[in-house]
């Protein structure tokens, strides 16, 4: 019996030809190390074909950057559209550009372009992170992720909360975000997340059975 999965990439083989030849190319199969290569004047356009994305795939394409600037990576379409979308912007950022043929019918599209790229940074992404950073206190995650899993900073502010509840008992969120230098003191103690804490009276939060247990678990955690 064949291998099914070279059976596939070479039904992507005609598909791709078609697509480039009626683009003006003149096209040949497993020239070289290429799976495709296609020439049109002094316009030389390679492509690799797998059935699916892969490292290997992208080393590939990458390797044959060093031939020529219009590479394409072809795979069979479908899939779900998310790590499809996460392989298109990986290829675009490596310079590469992406192919995907529909086997039922033939129908190559191409996703993107080979060619230089440069992200768009995002404000919001870059604020979000730098706001996690600057709440975080010290370097707790050093290393990978601790005992506890990964150690964020409201995790961090929580601790910090329960402490003070632990020394001085119940107390009014004022103080606490005071006292224990955490702005969301009173929301975080509302939410309760962890079920650390419990309202006492309107505005006053005291610590939990679970919130003891807590701080037994996570007193190694810097703050």
């Amino acid at each position: 019996m064949g291998n099914p999965q070279m059976t596939k990439e070479a039904e992507l083989y005609p598909p791709v030809k078609a697509y480039l030849e009626a683009q003006g190319f003149a096209v040949k199969g497993e020239v070289g190390a290429a799976d495709v290569v296609a020439r049109r004047g002094d316009d030389l356009l390679i492509v690799e074909m797998k059935t699916g994305f892969s490292l290997a795939l992208f080393h590939q394409g990458v390797e044959r950057l060093a031939i020529t600037d219009a590479v394409y990576l072809a795979v069979p379409a479908g899939g779900k559209s998310k790590a499809l979308k996460r392989n298109v912007q990986l290829a675009r950022r490596a310079g590469l550009g992406v192919m995907t043929v529909r086997l039922r019918d033939g129908f190559v599209e191409v996703l993107a372009d080979p060619g230089p790229y440069a992200a768009r940074q995002s404000k919001k992404k870059r604020t979000r992170l730098l706001r996690a950073y600057d709440r975080m206190q010290g370097d707790p995650n050093a290393g990978g992720a601790t005992r506890h899993g990964l150690i964020t900073g409201y995790r961090q502010d929580a601790i910090r909360c329960a402490r003070f509840l632990a020394v001085h008992g119940p107390s009014k969120g004022s103080v606490v975000k005071e006292w224990a230098e955490v702005p969301q003191a009173t929301e975080i103690m509302r939410a309760d997340h962890y079920g650390w804490f419990e309202k006492v009276s309107r505005g006053v939060y005291g610590l939990s059975k679970q919130g003891e247990k807590g701080l037994a678990d996570y007193g190694d955690v810097e703050t």
